[in-house]
């Protein structure tokens, strides 16, 4: 019997070595796997914010009106900026036909100049009612209802873009008929 219980001994203590090997193997592939894995999205993440710091903007203007503003007065201008590329930034605005455009944004309480907006990457800045929008003052000649006004967008990247922008009823949104 005591030749058999070595045997048995032998048998348990080498099953629980053989078990620990293994144990401890299977965490160390886990661990290196794991590791792997994040690194692998680690680095995709990085390199994909990067690239798209870094690619030019694509921009675009959709649905640009101002509200007839009051004679001699002081209007508000709307409109969507598109970018299908990489970030940009709205920084200034100016029109041939009026001497001040300036860039805003409403708040709950006030009404407030900013000296840009950010355009995202592969997203959009709206100026809207309520929101960010242009104030232009200084007309050189009262609008009146389907009147166009020139605004010239400076982006720090994208330069400059006109756009001919209508003047609608007060009571215009887009989108509306």
């Amino acid at each position: 019997m005591s030749e058999r219980s070595g045997l048995t001994d032998r048998r348990g203590t080498a099953d629980r070595r053989f078990r620990r090997s293994a144990l401890a193997g299977a965490v160390l592939a886990a661990v290196l796997g794991g590791g792997a894995i994040l690194a692998a999205c680690g680095t995709g993440g990085q390199d994909g914010a990067a690239a798209a710091d870094t690619a030019p903007a694509k921009l675009s203007v959709a649905d640009p009106y101002i509200p007839l503003p009051p004679a001699g007065g002081m209007g508000a201008g709307y409109l969507t900026v598109r970018n299908d590329g990489g970030p940009d930034q709205l920084v200034k605005v100016s029109s041939p036909a009026a001497g001040s455009v300036t860039i805003h944004r409403s708040t709950a309480s006030t009404m407030e100049q900013v000296s840009g907006l950010d355009v995202p990457a592969h997203g959009a800045l709206q100026l809207a009612r309520g929101g960010t929008h242009l104030m232009i003052m200084d007309w050189q000649k009262a609008p009146a209802l389907g009147d166009e006004l020139e605004l010239d967008l400076t982006f720090a990247k994208s330069g400059t873009i006109s756009v001919k922008v209508p003047v609608k009823e007060l009571t215009y949104r887009p989108g509306q008929s």
